[in-house]
C-alpha cells in the first residue's frame, strides 16, 4: 500500500510559479516511479511528467516541457512539480501517482494515487 498527499496548488496569475509536493507513506519510496498528472474540468486526466526511481530519469508531455521540472527526494519520500511560467490553460487539478510495476506514462498503469490539489491560472 502506498498512500500520497498533495500539497502547494493555488491561484497564480499567467507567467507566474507554483511548486507541488507529493509526500508518500507506505512501501519504500525510492523502489517506484512516480508521475503527475492533471485533469481540467471537463476533460480527460492527461499525463503531465514522470520521473524513475533509482536514475531518475524524467519525461514530459509537450505541453510542458521546458517549463515544468519533476524532482524527487527520496530521502523525504516526497516528489515535487516546479511550474513556471503557468499559463491558464494549465489550470486543473494536479495529482501525482505511484507505478509500482514500470514507467509509464498512461493513467491505467498506475497504482496509487493522490486526492489532487487544484492549480488556477488568471489571465
Amino acid at each position: 500500500q502506498v498512500q500520497l498527499v498533495e500539497s502547494g496548488g493555488g491561484l497564480v496569475q499567467a507567467g507566474g510559479s507554483l511548486r507541488l509536493s507529493c509526500t508518500a507513506s507506505g512501501r519504500t519510496f525510492s523502489s517506484y516511479a512516480m508521475g503527475w498528472f492533471r485533469q481540467a474540468p471537463g476533460k480527460e486526466r492527461e499525463f503531465v511528467a514522470r520521473i524513475s526511481w533509482i536514475i531518475k530519469g524524467t519525461y514530459y508531455s509537450d505541453s510542458v516541457k521546458g517549463r515544468f521540472t519533476i524532482s524527487r527526494d527520496n530521502a523525504k519520500n516526497s516528489v515535487y512539480l516546479q511550474m513556471n511560467s503557468l499559463k491558464p490553460e494549465d489550470t486543473a487539478v494536479y495529482y501525482c501517482a505511484a507505478d509500482l510495476k514500470g514507467y509509464s506514462s498512461y493513467a491505467d498503469d498506475y497504482d496509487y494515487w493522490g486526492q489532487g490539489t487544484q492549480v488556477t491560472v488568471s489571465s
